[in-house]
């Protein structure tokens, strides 16, 4: 309880600092300072607090196939939602002005940004969410309560983000579509005992979200 509860606050604090408290420099290095603390904290407290062993998180009991289809699964259903609740029809000025705020309103920016968040990005959300978070909740309460109560902790991040991109209705759906990704990338881990499975649906879903955004910015 204590591990959760000293990291959970932070990414949403970092990224309600950076953009809505004092966005701006300093906004931006409290981000910063969230992600070094998402990064070394887990590490810090299984390896010196807990005295664990370091591993790669080997997929020994499979699952990257189960990850493929998952992944295929959410890309094809966030490109569908996104046609079915006129995602393409909205006024994208409010979100092209928060995208020239972070640097990436040019075409080349906004792709090496999505290839960081794709790629580096989904890798430390499964880190933190699916083996850390899930794990130390699992401690604490059945499995299925456990994948429910992670999926919770990680959407709650993202609606904090979502809030400053989206109208409600629309911040609404996409928090629903992070739950249940969540959902997903919880019980693949809970399965298989490995990050690799959810990071490779994670990276798929995140694809889709991209490709979204880049046919409202560019398109």
């Amino acid at each position: 309880m204590i591990a959760l509860a000293l990291l959970i606050p932070v990414p949403s604090l970092g990224t309600a600092a950076a953009l809505i408290f004092v966005p701006g420099p300093v906004g931006q290095a409290l981000f910063m300072a969230a992600k070094i603390w998402l990064l070394g904290f887990p590490a810090f407290w299984y390896l010196v607090i807990e005295r664990g062993r370091p591993s790669w998180s080997p997929t020994r009991e499979g699952g990257l196939g189960a990850g493929l289809l998952t992944g295929l699964g959410a890309g094809a259903a966030i490109v569908l939602a996104a046609w079915l609740f006129g995602v393409f029809d909205m006024d994208v000025a409010d979100l092209a002005g928060e995208v020239e705020e972070i640097g990436l309103a040019a075409p080349r920016a906004y792709l090496l940004g999505a290839l960081g968040w794709t790629f580096a990005n989904s890798l430390m959300e499964e880190y933190v969410y699916r083996w850390f978070v899930f794990s130390r909740c699992e401690r604490l309460m059945p499995r299925f309560v456990a994948v429910l109560a992670s999926a919770a902790v990680f959407t709650a991040h993202h609606v904090v983000a979502l809030s400053t991109y989206l109208p409600g209705h629309l911040n609404a759906l996409a928090s629903l579509g992070v739950f249940i990704g969540g959902l997903i990338w919880a019980q693949l881990y809970s399965r298989t005992r490995s990050i690799w499975p959810g990071w490779l649906s994670h990276v798929i879903a995140d694809v889709a979200v991209f490709a979204v955004g880049w046919e409202l910015l560019f398109g």
